[in-house]
């Protein structure tokens, strides 16, 4: 297999923190049936083990992985750590009985054993009998047009048999809300990111208080002024002396006023750093960082990282708007109110604006390819490839980095 092309999904409980991932995963061989093989062959799992790493692409994590029948009857299957994969058993699989001996294998083994993407009926259950002993996790297709009463009866069968219910294919609040009332574990899909599952926060003075803060920093204010601002906001100072005093800076006395701050620091980070601040309402009273959070990270990794490898003598200032592009991005999802009138409340330019609302430009290209890549959209991200000479290595190198980096920014807090 020359190239592996691989992504990841998150898979959330239901207090939107993120539990485990699904790897969506295809190689360069079967270009003309990308779709198809989106979760084609789970062989290349040894592939994704060798060439990016457990630890780069799960951060601790687990992941669910599509397998077929060919690949379960396999030895080779013995040879995959049982600690990081939860193997999800393609509906296509029959459930025979060399296939209930081998599950049982896995089981006795301490592997971790689910059944991907099924519509939850009757048929199904009785197909899954011989095995529900074994299995921890049913993922099912969720369709809101079934009856609640019959899916919540099937659902809580299943969970009799301390089997967990991820519910796949959330795509918006009212999907989300029923599978949550019919007692679902856990939950796939972009839904977290919609504005309406937030807490509508439009009016939220805090945030307000932000983006005002924002414009000052990116506007030419007196740093008086800025320092004043800051200073009305207790918590907000708080955290941003944190922030300036971990391993994050490295300077060689401990910073501690924001008129230091601003000196040293400059206007610019600083002004990246509120932004992140205003999706601080994502982060939970343990630290832990929401799926929203962790998403606009990735963003603004993958916007810097990808316009400094096509563009070799980018300058700080374009590498900036890139940065805003991906963190503002979701800020709707915060605010609950259109982009672009939030936008329109905030210096930014008009690069900025054109690409986040018309995918104009080259930042708009950027930002086009981020939400490819989110989508495993593989033959979008081929063609950008090749329209900016990107290798293979050079094109998935960022990406695995920018997961990489990711997982490591959870890991810190902020």
């Amino acid at each position: 297999m020359e190239n592996v092309y691989i992504g990841r999904q998150p898979i959330v409980d239901t207090q939107n923190k993120i539990f485990a991932y699904e790897l969506l995963y295809s190689d360069g061989n079967q270009e003309s049936e990308i779709d198809s093989s989106r979760f084609a062959s789970a062989s290349v799992i040894s592939n994704v083990l060798n060439r990016f790493g457990t630890k780069a692409l799960l951060g601790g994590r687990m992941a669910f992985v599509k397998i077929d029948e060919k690949f379960l009857m396999s030895d080779i299957i013995f040879s995959i750590p049982n600690n990081f994969f939860i193997f999800s058993l393609s509906e296509n699989i029959p459930m025979k009985e060399r296939v209930v001996e081998r599950i049982e294998q896995l089981y006795d083994k301490k592997y971790t054993l689910s059944v991907d993407d099924i519509f939850l009926d009757t048929e199904k259950i009785k197909k899954y009998e011989p095995v529900l002993k074994q299995l921890s996790y049913v993922k099912i297709i969720f369709d809101s047009d079934k009856k609640s009463d019959d899916m919540k009866r099937r659902i809580a069968l299943l969970q009799a048999q301390n089997i967990k219910i991820v519910a796949t294919e959330i795509e918006n609040q009212k999907e989300y809300v029923l599978a949550l009332n019919l007692g679902c574990d856990l939950f796939q899909g972009y839904f977290f990111a919609t504005p309406n599952i937030l807490e509508n926060t439009k009016n939220d003075a805090s945030q307000m208080h932000v983006l005002k803060l924002y414009n000052l920093l990116m506007q030419d204010t007196n740093i008086d002024e800025i320092t004043a601002e800051f200073e009305r906001n207790h918590a907000l100072t708080v955290q941003l002396l944190q922030f300036i005093n971990s391993a994050a800076f490295h300077f060689r006395g401990k910073i501690s006023s924001i008129h230091h701050v601003l000196t040293l620091v400059g206007r610019q980070p600083l002004a990246k750093w509120l932004m992140l601040m205003i999706y601080s309402k994502s982060v939970s009273k343990a630290g832990i960082y929401s799926p929203l959070m962790l998403m606009v990270k990735s963003r603004t990794e993958l916007m810097e990282n990808f316009l400094k490898a096509i563009d070799l003598n980018a300058k700080s200032n374009a590498l900036g708007e890139a940065y805003f592009v991906g963190v503002l991005s979701l800020v709707d999802t915060i605010f609950g109110a259109k982009l672009s009138d939030i936008l329109d409340q905030m210096y930014i330019s008009d690069a900025i604006k054109s690409a986040l609302l018309e995918d104009k430009g080259v930042l708009g290209e950027l930002y086009v390819l981020v939400r490819d890549i989110e989508a495993f959209n593989l033959a979008a991200i081929e063609a950008f490839s090749v329209k900016y000479k990107l290798s293979h290595a050079k094109l998935y190198g960022i990406i695995t980095e920018s997961i990489e980096n990711v997982n490591n920014f959870e890991n810190e807090r902020l």
